[in-house]
């Protein structure tokens, strides 16, 4: 039997209602989700066998496909790391699997060798299955991972993003391609492929450096080009502009977003450059500075937009600008899976009026984002955050030595936080000319809001605290203390306070000493003392000494809640 009278078999099997395990589409399911069950599958079956018969173009079949496959997978689906599996539903029975299945078998047709995939039936608690395994599944995702629904690169549903992890873009370069223009620029034509879904794009080589653009009428097509640039690990935007009468989607991608892009990508643009010395269309100098950019501007994580790390007035600014208003918020929702809060450890400007907008990193946020990339529990959250943190660094390292240096002084802090236990803790430190032993037996934080509104941190600790005199702990004394911090002065900055107690063994002067041991042996510096006129001994902690505790992990959450309030 031929494969059309086959698939077009199981078309009238099922709407006609003869098998009984097939309801009547008319008579039985006539809810708008019931009938989607079955027309999105007949459509999709119409659309790939037009297309096999050279009626419809056979990549635009395959784009939309996969796209309607992948919005049913999200919406009645399952992705796993080697599985993508579609449920049908129990009400429809097994004959509502037949126009899936069929639109597979159709699909396969249309495939090259390499990406054919086979699928399986199965019933689970009542409800029809169709899944794909292991090979089959990554075959598959490969060409779910181009046609995916997306908006500025952020997928709808959080099931297509493990689609990503199969795609396979290939690069190609048409070395007969490389041109001179009319202007005296090299040309090229590049293409970027993937599970049979091609799209050309153009290079140019100008004086200003490297350039990639690709437009079009067609925004469907121009978002598909930026979908697989990215999966390249450039950061594309698809932009608009008036031509004559008409719209024209473009994308134009300069040498810094290129030289970001995975090793294919930029092995290709390095072809053009070094063909285009070898035919006299570039100076070596000038190519030998873009190949060098090339090389440096490698990311650590593909996919990532370029960050600006610098300086300003001494404080590390790094911020993600871009005139699309997709692409801010792509990056924001990217930093909150991190672990980072909007407005707390980023801020966020949405672009108006034709200006960029940004995303802002606070010092805080690169700070808390170094503690994740070493202490979260979550894998996946310490695993992004890491490459957050590496790409920072190489962003900073390109700024200059005091740019590197002043993220460094931030993420070695962040990383800090949480590193060291109170448990068992026990150190011999010296203040003010005079050796103490410090052995910590309790510990404690706590957030505590007045009437007025103001939120105070109360860091409690329980220690034993002796002299060391002749290599003996003498006179040692079990005392709680606590730190209270709160927001002072114009800078709103963290100042804590404790007030040596006057019934403390010694007196005052004593339980000063003993207190300012404590905040030493667990912060690494000394806090201020200070005696008023009244006899009173304050004992004042900074912004240094709160890190410090914060390096305790019994301490470091509560801290980090007052902080963020």
């Amino acid at each position: 039997m031929s494969l059309n009278k086959e698939v077009w078999g199981i078309v009238r099997r099922v709407l006609s209602g003869e098998d009984p395990n097939v309801y009547c589409l008319a008579r039985d399911c006539a809810r708008d989700e019931v009938v989607r069950k079955f027309v999105a599958p007949a459509l999709e079956l119409i659309m790939l066998d037009k297309a096999l018969r050279g009626e419809f173009d056979r990549e635009e079949a395959l784009l939309n496909f996969g796209e309607m496959y992948a919005t049913a997978v999200a919406g009645d689906g399952h992705v796993g790391q080697r599985r993508v599996v579609l449920a049908v539903g129990g009400e429809l029975g097994g004959g509502a699997a037949l126009l899936p299945l069929a639109t597979l078998y159709l699909l396969n047709e249309l495939l090259s060798k390499e990406l054919k995939f086979d699928v399986r039936v199965y019933v689970d608690e009542g409800v029809y299955k169709i899944a794909a395994y292991g090979e089959n599944a990554a075959r598959f995702m490969r060409l779910l991972a181009v046609s995916a629904p997306s908006a500025g690169g952020e997928y709808l549903s959080d099931k297509f993003k493990k689609f990503v992890r199969e795609a396979r873009i290939e690069v190609r370069l048409d070395k007969d391609s490389i041109r001179l223009t009319d202007g005296g620029n090299v040309a090229a034509d590049l293409t970027l492929s993937e599970a049979g879904v091609a799209v050309k794009y153009n290079v140019y080589l100008s004086e200003k450096g490297i350039e990639l653009k690709i437009k079009s009428t067609d925004r469907g097509r121009m978002e598909l080009a930026a979908r697989l640039l990215r999966h390249a690990g450039v950061n594309a935007e698809v932009k608009k502009k008036r031509e004559g009468k008409r719209d024209v989607w473009y994308i134009e991608v300069a040498t810094d977003k290129l030289a970001a892009g995975r090793e294919e990508l930029r092995n290709a643009i390095a072809e053009i450059v070094r063909e285009a010395v070898k035919d006299g269309g570039m100076d070596e100098k000038r190519a030998e500075r873009w190949l060098k950019k090339l090389e440096r501007g490698r990311v650590l994580m593909e996919g990532w937009p370029k960050y600006h790390v610098g300086l300003a007035e001494g404080a590390l600014v790094v911020r993600y600008r871009s005139i699309n208003p997709e692409s801010i918020e792509q990056e924001a929702q990217r930093l909150e899976k991190m672990g980072l809060k909007r407005g707390v450890h980023f801020s966020v400007e949405m672009p108006e009026g034709g200006k960029a907008g940004y995303v802002s990193v606070l010092k805080e946020g690169l700070a808390r984002a170094a503690r994740l990339s070493v202490h979260s529990k979550d894998k996946d959250q310490r695993e992004l955050a890491a490459k957050f943190v590496e790409l920072i660094l190489q962003r900073a390292g390109e700024a200059g030595v005091d740019v590197r240096k002043k993220a460094e002084e931030i993420i070695e802090k962040g990383k800090e936080r949480g590193s060291l236990t109170l448990k068992d803790f026990k150190k011999e430190d010296e203040v003010d000319g005079k050796k103490y032993v410090v052995k910590v037996t309790g510990w404690g934080a706590e957030i505590e809001e007045k009437q007025n509104g103001k939120k105070l941190l109360r860091i409690k600790i329980t220690a034993e605290v002796g002299r060391v005199e002749g290599g003996h702990i003498v006179d040692p004394v079990v005392r709680e203390y606590t730190i209270t911090y709160s927001r002072r002065r114009a800078g709103n900055a963290a100042v804590g306070f404790a007030v040596a107690r006057a019934d403390a063994p010694g007196g005052r002067e004593a339980d000063a000493e003993r207190l300012a041991a404590v905040i030493k042996a667990l912060t690494g510096k000394e806090p201020g003392v200070y005696r008023m006129k009244d006899g009173t001994i304050k004992i004042m902690c900074y912004e240094g000494h709160l890190e410090g505790f914060m390096r305790y992990a019994e301490l470091v959450d509560i801290i980090e809640e007052w902080l963020e309030s």
